[in-house]
């Protein structure tokens, strides 16, 4: 039998318990230091459809995460394992009530330059933390919702946004395009070789619901898989799903990944590589049915 919750305020973690990821926000302050604050309102947002992918953060707007962001508008968002010391780090650097400097000052995490700093010395970005296994580097797109004018303010008023920038009084909304993502070498092996339990990397989860004393964290187990259904996954939608993780630089087209709808799961993969791999040699960016019967007729030719 239920029980009627009363709604309130952060509902999230006041009323329920609500799964959620456990990251550090990295943004650019005035004297191009990086600050870090932890969040775990960060979700997908844009995933399929548009011209860019992006992510939803909800913060305070008084943070020193939406200040910067108001300001300078690039982030990362940094993926750290399941490790007691750096969730206890997570915690501290979740409080609101210090400066960027006061904060940062004993962090435990290294931070180190990210691929946009590389590919673009001339600018600044906010550096990415060392210890993480995955880094998203993203951009405020301050123009949707008309948020394009949005300031610091230290009292924000009537009107707000709907879902971009300034929202309400006391919070904020950052659509954030998706630029890179940045992951250590054996979690991209098993992305674009196949993953296995034992390649999971040890993702900690926000249990959501949190008293006045304790944030409550799970603990990391591996992964429990379970088999599609038997006669489902070799349809169009997971060839292209497949094929879209295999090089970002070389797409497939959907009349090309038809091509492939009878092919055993087991051997997707590896088929799927070697049009890549073919691609890359040959200078294709976008494999189309055309090239998928050179590709065919190619093979034959090495059998006999």
């Amino acid at each position: 039998m239920f029980e009627d919750v009363r709604i309130v305020d952060n509902f999230y973690q006041t009323s329920s318990f609500f799964p959620m990821p456990t990251v550090l926000f990295g943004t650019l302050c005035a004297d191009g230091s990086t600050n870090l604050g932890s969040y775990s309102l960060c979700f997908p947002y844009y995933i399929a459809g548009k011209d860019y992918y992006a992510l939803l953060l909800q913060t305070r707007n008084s943070s020193n995460t939406a200040v910067n962001l108001l300001e300078r508008t690039t982030c990362t968002i940094n993926f750290i394992p399941h490790r007691r010391r750096y969730l206890k780090e997570a915690v501290r650097l979740g409080f609101p009530g210090e400066t960027p400097q006061e904060k940062m000052k004993n962090c435990l995490f290294t931070l180190e330059e990210g691929i946009r700093a590389e590919e673009n010395p001339e600018n600044v970005y906010p550096k990415v933390v060392a210890e993480a296994f995955q880094v998203f580097e993203c951009t405020w797109i301050r123009e949707l919702d008309g948020a394009q004018d949005d300031t610091v303010q230290e009292e924000y008023n009537p009107p707000f946004h709907n879902f971009n920038g300034i929202t309400s009084r006391p919070g904020a909304h950052f659509i954030l395009r998706l630029d890179k993502i940045l992951m250590k070498e054996k979690y991209y092996r098993s992305i674009i070789q196949g993953t296995k339990k034992r390649r999971f990397p040890k993702i900690p989860v926000d249990y959501g619901f949190r008293d006045n004393a304790w944030f409550w964290i799970s603990r990391f187990r591996r992964p429990v898989r379970e088999t599609l259904p038997k006669g489902k996954g070799s349809g169009l939608d997971f060839v292209m799903y497949a094929a879209d993780r295999i090089d970002p630089e070389i797409k497939f087209t959907e009349e090309a990944c038809a091509r492939l709808t009878g092919v055993p799961r087991v051997f997707l993969n590896t088929i799927l590589n070697g049009c890549a791999d073919w691609a890359r040699k040959n200078g294709v960016s976008e494999i189309t049915p055309e090239h998928m019967d050179v590709i065919r007729d190619k093979r034959a030719g090495e059998k006999k």
